[in-house]
């Protein structure tokens, strides 16, 4: 992380967890760095301590706000649309911006990869995530009017989730939003996503 201007003592913890969400989009939680933080927002390393006590503090704060800044804009798209297409339109773009801001993953997906190497706390905000995208998908699918029963269609919104996080970090991973875009329409293709 470049080094950075000193930030107003009554930001800071906010600049803190600016940049810590953009360090573990970009490498992962395990690459978190207390020292590279403090350096990044100007502030001596002991100093971080003060607003997060441990790493696992900082992971389970940026997953949590991470989820609730989540779930608000989902159901922001449920308040605009009842319509299950343009809904699901708008969820793949948002997991296509991600990729468009350098090549950087959903912040719990790519914590969700190193699950087992997760504080307990961190774990349950990253389980959080994945029900608020699940029971959100769940909402949408049942506006197809689909005759499927409550667990076809959580089975169909887990598949979602797991297949749109499947195909960001593949996409990821060679550097290239085709992929990610190819993987969509095949899921459109198959009738995974309506």
């Amino acid at each position: 992380m470049p080094q950075k201007t000193a930030v107003p003592k009554a930001d800071m913890r906010e600049a803190l967890m600016s940049e810590a969400r953009a360090a573990v989009q970009a490498h992962g939680y395990n690459a978190l760095s207390f020292r590279e933080l403090a350096k990044a927002v100007g502030i001596k390393s002991a100093s971080v301590h003060y607003h997060f006590p441990t790493k696992g503090d900082l992971g389970a704060a940026l997953a949590h706000r991470y989820t609730q800044e989540g779930a608000a804009v989902l159901e922001d798209l449920l308040a605009q649309s009842r319509d299950a297409r343009w809904c699901m339109d708008r969820y793949i773009e948002i997991f296509r911006a991600a990729l468009v801001n350098d090549n950087r993953m959903c912040l719990c997906g790519i914590m969700g990869a190193e699950y087992d190497d997760l504080p307990p706390g961190v774990r349950t905000e990253i389980d959080a995530f994945a029900q608020v995208n699940i029971g959100w998908l769940e909402r949408v699918l049942a506006l197809t009017k689909s005759k499927r029963d409550k667990t076809a269609l959580k089975e169909q919104a887990v598949a979602i989730y797991a297949a749109i996080e499947g195909a960001q970090l593949i996409a990821r991973s060679r550097g290239d939003i085709a992929a990610y875009d190819q993987a969509v329409r095949a899921y459109r293709a198959t009738r995974l996503i309506p």
